[in-house]
Order: structure tokens, then C-alpha cells, then sequence
């Protein structure tokens, strides 16, 4: 049974919310963009670039729809919704192409690498589940090598046949968690994520969530995390039973 750890409202720099009751994790499965890598701003000048060839706009509710999904979802909400003059095959190659030029050397974010290096140092097993292609990983991931060969495993939803569902579906999150050798129940996994619908996946696969959203991610769109920081940096490990730093 999963121990769990009662505390009182403890809020992080900002109001950050750190409050309620936290079951103890073995396990960390994080995301990739704009949680661990700081690439939203880059996707989306990317789409909003392609869309705009197409004689069109990309509002907010567009963008909200498609954070977190596969490639695959992304282009299709966005050629369907938008109504553009293509195919979903079409715009998706054209998507594909620019991201390996745009996205060569994207920054890491405020408390990754901090993060996943005290994990791996206290044996805590971790992977990566991102909703990208593997192509799309291997350009942004280039110059932090160092770092990603820290985790034990990555899923590339896009690319990855046993997802078959992307998020806010489960999959990608418990297909990560049967990759660990010692295949962890979902509730010994603690997910970390920025978007809603990689929230909802995380939180229906079973697992508590850490959210760390865009500043312009509304209220009751964050409601359903079970942490929700300002960035990386605020986490404290011991909540959820694992080593605190020092």
C-alpha cells in the first residue's frame, strides 16, 4: 500500500500550490517540452509561421487544444479547427522539417538538470515521456546529452508503436512505466508535466502529477495536478518519500 504523506498548505515562491496529501513514489517519469526543455516558444513560432501561409491566425484555444499532444494530433486539430487549405499530411511534413532546423539547442529549464541529477544520484529510477518523434528528440536533445543519458529510457509518443493513444490518453505514461525493469505500479510513479493534457494522462494512468505550467495556463486547468510550481526549482523531493536535497 502506498504510504501517504499529510501536510499542511505549503505554498511555494509566487502561491505556487504545495498542499493536500502526497502518497510516497519510487519512480519519475517527466516530460520533455517546456518542462524539462524550453521549447513551447519555439513551437510555437513554428506553427503560427505555417499557419499564417495558410491565410490564417492561431488563437489561444487552438494552442491550449494541441499542448502536449503527438505530432500527429497536433496538425490534425489545428488543420481541421483552422480549416486550412491542406492536408493533414502536408502540413505535418512541412511541421517535421521546420523543427529540425528551429529547435537545435533549446535551453534547458530552471531546475532540470539540477533535478534529474540529484535523482540519478540517489538511485531513483527516471524516464522521459514526450509526446515528440524521435528525430524530433535527437535535435533537441543534441546539446544536453550529458543530461538525457541520465534517464533510463525515453517514449516518443509520436514515433512509439506501443502508443496508441496520445496524451491526455494514459499510454505514454504507462508504457514508460512498464520499461522500468522492476515495472512499478502507476501509483509508485510520480509524473512531471507543464501542459493540461499531459496532466489529465498522468492523473488517469494513476499517477500523482507535478505541474509546472505556462503563467497564462488558467485556474481550472491546473485544478487536477497534485502539485503545481513555478518552476523545477521549488520541488521538494521529500513529500513524495524521496531524498531531499541538500
Amino acid at each position: 500500500m502506498s504510504r501517504l504523506f499529510s501536510t499542511s498548505s505549503v505554498l511555494g515562491a509566487g502561491g505556487s500550490k504545495m498542499a493536500g496529501n502526497f502518497r510516497k513514489v519510487t519512480h519519475c517519469i517527466f516530460d520533455m517540452d517546456g518542462l524539462l526543455l524550453d521549447t513551447e516558444k519555439i513551437y510555437e513560432n513554428i506553427l503560427r509561421d505555417l499557419i499564417k501561409s495558410y491565410n490564417s491566425t492561431y488563437p489561444w484555444a487552438t494552442r491550449m487544444k494541441v499542448m502536449g499532444t503527438t505530432e500527429q494530433r497536433t496538425v490534425s486539430i489545428i488543420v481541421n479547427d483552422l480549416k486550412l487549405s491542406c492536408t493533414v499530411d502536408e502540413f505535418l511534413k512541412k511541421f517535421r522539417e521546420k523543427q529540425l532546423v528551429d529547435l537545435a539547442g533549446a535551453p534547458l529549464m530552471r531546475g532540470a538538470e539540477r533535478l534529474i541529477k540529484h535523482l540519478k544520484q540517489n538511485n531513483i529510477p527516471i524516464a522521459v515521456a514526450t509526446s515528440s518523434g524521435a528525430d524530433s528528440v535527437e535535435v533537441k536533445t543534441e546539446k544536453h546529452q550529458e543530461v538525457f543519458d541520465l534517464f533510463h529510457h525515453k517514449v516518443m509518443g509520436s514515433s512509439d508503436a506501443e502508443v496508441k493513444e496520445g496524451k491526455p490518453a494514459p499510454d505514454i505514461f504507462l508504457v514508460a512505466a512498464s520499461r522500468f525493469p522492476d515495472n512499478p505500479k502507476p501509483e509508485q510513479c510520480l509524473v512531471f508535466e507543464d501542459a493540461p493534457n499531459g496532466v489529465t494522462a498522468g492523473v488517469s494512468a494513476g499517477m500523482q502529477v507535478v505541474m509546472v505550467p505556462d503563467p497564462h495556463i488558467e485556474e481550472e486547468q491546473r485544478k487536477h495536478a497534485t502539485v503545481v510550481l513555478n518552476s523545477l526549482e521549488e520541488f521538494k523531493p521529500e513529500l513524495f518519500g524521496l531524498p531531499a536535497f541538500e
